[in-house]
């Protein structure tokens, strides 16, 4: 017996569901800017967000599940370089920035 193979989605649903939590997770950040700016622990949950919105662009439009494990772990390091790179600048900037330049 062979295993089913993986198919992509030819529905609509998942995808305005996708839209719809990637335009209330940018409200999101947009209020939390707004209301907290310059708190510290902001960059961490924009950080956050930011993973959340790229994973879920990666599994519901680019379809990373279909792709060969190669190709899928490194849109995985892709997605985790961003908030990776915001809360290594918040928190350690001067450091993080001549450690950076060429």
């Amino acid at each position: 017996m062979t295993p089913p193979t993986a198919r992509p989605n030819t529905t609509l649903r998942p995808l305005l569901t996708a839209w719809l939590a990637l335009v209330a997770l940018t409200v999101l950040s947009l209020e939390l800017g707004q209301h907290f700016h310059g708190a510290a622990w902001l960059q961490v949950l924009v950080a956050a967000i930011i993973w959340i919105k790229g994973s879920l662009v990666a599994r519901r439009f680019i379809e990373a599940e279909l792709a060969t494990p190669f190709i899928r772990n490194v849109l995985r390091a892709f997605i985790a370089f961003t908030p990776l790179a915001l809360v290594l600048t918040a928190f350690f900037g001067p450091q993080f920035a001549r450690w950076a330049t060429l």
